[in-house]
């Protein structure tokens, strides 16, 4: 049962969805949130973290879910958004608890379809695989379309600015994760200089040695004087301060929810900086996921590629009316929700 105090805090988003799923003997509390199923079933990941309260876990999975909601309308897919947030916490069996929401998502029957996402790991995938076959558990294959798609969505940023392509650029990319590490592989076939940074500096050294590329500070990677920044580890990353001291002329990752805010997204705005939503750069994963299991594409490539255009219009509206990206790319999925209404 959903308290009083958590539907105050998610009075605001109103899902199609949501339940709480909690299970004390295996110190399970989830939520499990279907934000719209107006294109098709719900899609996105799984996120496990330690949360202050379940008010805060709720509203997150019902944040996330929005975004989701959107990225898919922007990637021009037949599914809407959803999200899965596992409370961590001491006593919790994941293996018992994973296996437990593997069968609550199957008992949807295919109304949403999950994957991985910050915090759940390959065995916790597995162990929900086991009961479910609408987990994607190809964790590499995801990065790998994450990374094609920031890769296009930082040519829309040359494209915009007038340069001719990527090739003699140079990017800082904040992450080494399997996100990272794809945008940072996609960025050096491209001909792009890349520096990277990690809270794991050891991790961070391997992907560098592994690619020939420079490490930098994790605490300036932020600030690195670079053509174009990529954020690809946790969100929150960019807020109005942080924004005033961004060195690169474009913003483009493959991380969640990059600004903290409204304030962020128009300081940047504010300064010319070029920022691709994450709701269009990011939605690579999904793109390659639900076209493949929901729309039945032999090859999603185009449809990732596809995603240069999006970020292409969406810039160019923001330098049309003043407005910064963010706003027309809400706009333009919220078109495609509505059109799609019998």
């Amino acid at each position: 049962m959903i308290s009083d105090g958590v539907r105050a805090r998610i009075a605001a988003f109103d899902p199609e969805r949501i339940e709480r799923i909690h299970d004390e003997g295996i110190g399970l509390t989830a939520y499990l949130v279907l934000d719209s199923l107006a294109l098709g079933p719900a899609a996105g990941g799984v996120r496990t973290m330690a949360y202050a309260d379940e008010a805060d876990a709720a509203l997150d999975a019902c944040r996330l879910a929005r975004a989701m909601t959107y990225k898919c309308a922007l990637g021009g897919l037949d599914a809407g958004g959803g999200k899965i947030v596992v409370i961590d916490r001491p006593g919790l069996d994941r293996s018992a608890a994973f296996a437990a929401l593997g069968r609550r998502v199957d008992a949807l029957r295919g109304d949403f379809r999950t994957a991985g996402d910050l915090g759940t790991t390959d065995l916790d995938l597995a162990a929900m695989a086991a009961q479910t076959r609408y987990v994607h558990t190809d964790t590499r294959n995801l990065a790998g379309a994450v990374g094609r798609g920031v890769l296009r969505c930082a040519e829309a940023c040359a494209d915009v600015a007038g340069r001719p392509g990527l090739s003699g650029i140079c990017a800082a990319v904040q992450g080494c994760g399997d996100i990272g590490a794809a945008v940072a592989e996609a960025f050096v076939r491209a001909g792009v200089g890349v520096r990277v940074a990690d809270v794991d500096e050891g991790r961070a050294r391997a992907l560098a040695a592994r690619l020939g590329v420079e490490v930098v500070s994790v605490s300036d990677v932020l600030y690195e004087d670079v053509d174009l920044l990529a954020p690809c580890a946790l969100g929150a990353v960019i807020s109005a301060e942080t924004a005033t001291r961004i060195r690169a002329w474009a913003v483009c990752g493959g991380a969640n929810n990059i600004c903290t805010d409204d304030a962020a997204h128009e300081a940047l705005h504010r300064r010319e900086i070029l920022f691709v939503p994450d709701l269009i750069s990011s939605a690579g994963a999904v793109v390659e996921g639900i076209g493949r299991t929901v729309m039945g594409l032999e090859d999603r490539r185009d449809l990732i590629d596809a995603l240069r255009h999006t970020a292409c219009l969406v810039l160019e509206d923001a330098r049309a009316d003043g407005r910064p990206p963010i706003v027309h790319a809400i706009r333009r999925a919220e078109v495609r929700i509505r059109d799609s209404a019998p």
